[in-house]
């Protein structure tokens, strides 16, 4: 199969299971999105919408979290993986969003980045979500699936990202990573991919290799 039509099929089919989809974080602005995905990873959402509420009421806006103390965000997102270094860069990010954005989130993934703790996965996340930017975000998820269904062979972050921009249309990047993302989460998973219950077995390079070989 060629990479277009496997784009193609891949695509279309993931289209026409899920439709429009969002992110699974809970969110009630933009600056909540951009914390929410900081404190989202290597932890799951759920564990993230578990201690958001809390945090948000307390912070709900760049200014309020930019004066907290670093023990008393702490205490709020201790259960979250990296607590420690994630408190200091939701802090820091958001005292920086005072001090040179003006307290709002920017719709640039170039000036996100800027932000301390906020790298490309991140920045493209938050740009794609709330500004609709035809940027693709590569996650553990997005990563793993794109190398098995044989979408990439690339063997970085980086370089899967520039495949998944080449091939993908930009009106369709947004949606393409909350598909592929879910299909990585609920079907392509790691350990024990679902591959029974895949609407996309036939265009699935590592099912197909494998079949052959039995």
């Amino acid at each position: 199969m060629k990479i277009r039509e496997r784009y193609n099929a891949v695509l279309s089919t993931l289209e026409a299971k899920m439709g429009k989809v969002g992110s699974e974080l809970n969110f009630g602005s933009p600056f909540q999105l951009l914390v929410a995905v900081m404190l989202s990873a290597q932890c799951t959402d759920k564990r993230v919408n578990a201690v958001t509420p809390a945090l948000f009421r307390k912070y709900p806006d760049a200014a309020s979290l930019a004066k907290a103390g670093f023990e008393d965000v702490y205490e709020l997102v201790k259960s979250v993986s990296y607590p420690n270094s994630k408190s200091r860069h939701i802090i820091a990010m958001a005292a920086m969003l005072v001090s040179d954005f003006n307290s709002e989130v920017p719709s640039d993934p170039d000036e996100l980045v800027k932000l301390p703790g906020v790298g490309r996965k991140t920045a493209n996340v938050v740009a794609a979500i709330i500004y609709g930017k035809p940027v693709i975000a590569v996650d553990t998820h997005v990563f793993r699936v794109s190398r098995r269904i044989g979408l990439s062979r690339g063997t970085t972050v980086e370089a899967v990202c520039r495949d998944l921009t080449g091939h993908i249309p930009a009106e369709k990047r947004a949606d393409a990573h909350h598909w592929l993302l879910l299909h990585g989460r609920y079907i392509c998973t790691a350990r024990n991919p679902k591959c029974a219950e895949c609407p996309i077995t036939d265009f699935c390079a590592s099912y197909n290799q494998a079949s052959e070989n039995q």
